[in-house]
């Protein structure tokens, strides 16, 4: 998952500080309310209960996840609090990497377990498992990496890469027959969801002891440390930084326009997931790609991209756009 981009900036603009204001600003209560958590899931709970505990602990009214974990499986899930599951559709598709025990069901030889491993890397068909929440279809996933860390007897711990929606457990089992021994998943961990690794990852009891802190004594610092601001979320994805001129359009849901394009980042390709911010860095909303990012310091006029989801609430920057027929003018 690529995580850093070149910048290029198409006109040198000036942001008005009487508008919005940078995420670092935010009053504790807005960064909750415009925030990600990414929770150290542990073993036992279901995701879907995992986020609830988030909602209770910081008091919201809502809060999602993204990439479900099963009961068993511990490690990096992403939650969007309050007005930040507005964004959730920017991890629903991110790549997945995890580290998972493998138990043979008879001797394997290392070397041929390298290259079976090898073999398995790029685009593979697979058939979700019985116990699964999706329709059981043969499908492509893409495979970007599959590792061996180590081996000890008929156990062996895998480092592996791979594309949203691929089975761990499945792929475990096809090395397994491909070897002619069999295998299964004996412990699985997630420890990255696109660019947010275990690393940075928070526990229920860390995010439940920064909120009290904040609210019995008044110290957000460590609520801060935990609480990401919503804009975390678009991390991964190519990033248009827009004049203050096109914001309140991009909020009423017009498309953005070429003249609207402050900088941007290179490269993404046209029908890509981009995130829209302003120059203060906040994020206002996410769309679809209309050129590649090689066009768009060329033009002059035209669309540059659609807005799918608005996460900015209308009238934090002023109008400054004008309706022409069914087209918003900015």
């Amino acid at each position: 998952m690529k995580c850093s981009r070149e910048v290029f900036v198409k006109f040198q603009e000036s942001t008005n500080p009487q508008w919005g204001k940078p995420p670092r600003e935010r009053s504790p209560e807005e960064a909750i309310k415009y925030s990600i958590v990414i929770v150290d899931k542990p073993r036992g709970p279901s995701s879907h209960e995992v986020a609830a505990w988030v909602r209770k602990i910081l008091n919201v009214d809502r809060a999602g996840h993204a990439g479900t974990l099963d009961p068993k499986v511990s490690g990096v899930l992403p939650v969007a609090v309050a007005e930040g599951t507005k964004a959730l559709m920017a991890l629903s598709r991110a790549d997945k990497t995890y580290v998972a025990v493998a138990k043979f069901h008879g001797d394997v030889d290392v070397e041929k377990l390298r290259a079976v491993l090898g073999e398995m890397e790029g685009v593979i068909y697979q058939k979700p498992p019985l116990r699964s929440a999706v329709k059981r279809q043969l499908r492509t996933r893409r495979v970007y990496s599959l590792e061996l860390l180590e081996v000890e007897g008929r156990y062996a711990v895998l480092k592996m890469h791979v594309e949203a929606g691929t089975y761990v457990r499945k792929i475990i089992h096809d090395v397994g027959e491909i070897l002619g021994v069999g295998a299964n998943m004996r412990e699985l961990r997630r420890v990255a969801v696109a660019c947010f690794t275990e690393d940075e990852a928070v526990t229920l009891q860390d995010l439940a002891d920064a909120y009290l802190l904040w609210r019995r004594y008044g110290d957000d610092a460590y609520l801060r440390r935990v609480v990401l601001p919503v804009e975390e979320v678009a991390r991964h994805l190519a990033k248009i930084w827009v004049r203050d001129s096109a914001v309140d359009a991009l909020c009423n849901g017009a498309p953005l326009a070429a003249p609207g394009v402050a900088k941007f980042e290179h490269p993404f390709a046209r029908g890509e997931l981009v995130a829209l911010f302003t120059l203060k860095g906040e994020l206002v909303g996410l769309g679809r790609a209309l050129v590649d990012s090689s066009e768009v310091g060329k033009l002059e006029r035209g669309l540059v991209a659609r807005v799918d989801r608005v996460i900015m609430p209308r009238g934090t920057y002023p109008p400054m756009w004008r309706r022409s027929g069914k087209s918003l003018k900015f």
